[in-house]
């Protein structure tokens, strides 16, 4: 089952976040997501437990508990939605540069 794991604090380390799971039972993977431009932790990661059971328990036992003066928000991750990107901001009209002539 692949976790996610909300709401950490910046100093927490994948190394302690897989010692907090590790008491309820066998991690598969633990990655916490980074920046890509400053390499800081965005505030979240995934933890996968190949047993469905235990990632239920590691669950119940961790949603809402301190780890580094920060409650977690901890669920079953949701599969990534596939959404359409938009343009970025710069969408339509002239701009204002150009726009006809003058005399």
């Amino acid at each position: 089952m692949n976790i996610y794991v909300g709401n950490l604090s910046r100093d927490v380390s994948e190394a302690e976040l897989r010692e907090a799971f590790q008491a309820f039972g066998e991690i598969q993977s633990c990655n916490i997501i980074k920046d890509k431009f400053t390499g800081e932790s965005r505030g979240f990661g995934f933890v996968e437990m190949p047993n469905k059971e235990e990632a239920e328990k590691a669950i119940a036992g961790l949603n809402g508990k301190d780890l580094k003066g920060r409650n977690l928000t901890v669920n079953e991750a949701r599969p990534r939605t596939d959404r359409p990107r938009s343009g970025g901001g710069y969408g339509g009209g002239r701009g204002g540069f150009g726009g006809g002539r003058r005399y």
